[in-house]
């Protein structure tokens, strides 16, 4: 074995250590609420995979689309071959810059706010997924006190996953897991269109 070998071998061995320590003393087990947020492309689909990882063990996921239009997306498709393990309610009319009518936003969002609040007293599922929740809590079409406070009642070992841009404060700081997804670059800036199995 050659000396850099022999150096690597120690410094992994040493980080070894470090790591095992430092997972032997993490003990909570606990439902987590998660929050996908920031400019760039893939806070939902960060959250499908986590729907399709649990959907993995047998547990129980159910998804809630606040903003998205009840168009064909690849994910809905791809959930639904699980059955009766999913289920996928979408509750929105399309973005609020296509339907540019509050009261209607208002509604619909307090419609699918029904669903989600129903789903968050069920002790049968493992993961809610709140997708685009963040943008009708930033336009104030829900209340935030309200919504963190069925979250917070929610069943010990349900997982929550809240997605879209401009995550409110108050969601932050009550959330376990937060990721901010950056915009680096993106080829819609470059005409390239919307496209099947990418953006939906």
């Amino acid at each position: 074995m050659s000396e850099d070998e022999v150096r690597h071998r120690e410094k992994m061995a040493k980080r070894k250590a470090v790591q095992d320590e430092e997972v032997a003393g993490k003990t909570i087990e606990k439902g987590l609420l998660i929050v996908n947020t920031g400019k760039g492309k893939g806070k939902s689909t960060a959250a499908f995979g986590l729907a399709l990882r649990m959907l993995g063990y047998g547990r129980r996921v159910a998804v809630v689309q606040f903003i998205k239009g009840a168009w064909a997306s690849g994910e809905r498709a791809a959930l639904a071959r699980f059955g009766e393990m999913i289920e996928f309610h979408t509750m929105g009319e399309g973005f609020t810059w296509e339907t540019q009518d509050r009261a209607r936003d208002v509604a619909s969002c307090r419609r699918a706010w029904e669903v989600a609040a129903g789903l968050l007293a069920r002790d049968d599922i493992a993961l809610v997924i709140f997708d685009e929740l963040n943008i009708a809590l930033r336009y104030d079409y829900l209340a935030v006190d309200e919504v963190l406070a069925a979250i917070a009642a929610r069943p010990a070992a349900m997982h929550v996953v809240v997605t879209g841009r401009n995550a409110k404060p108050e969601m932050v700081a009550a959330a376990d897991l937060v990721t901010e997804m950056a915009a680096v670059k993106h080829h819609f800036a470059s005409g390239v269109k919307a496209q099947e199995g990418i953006e939906f």
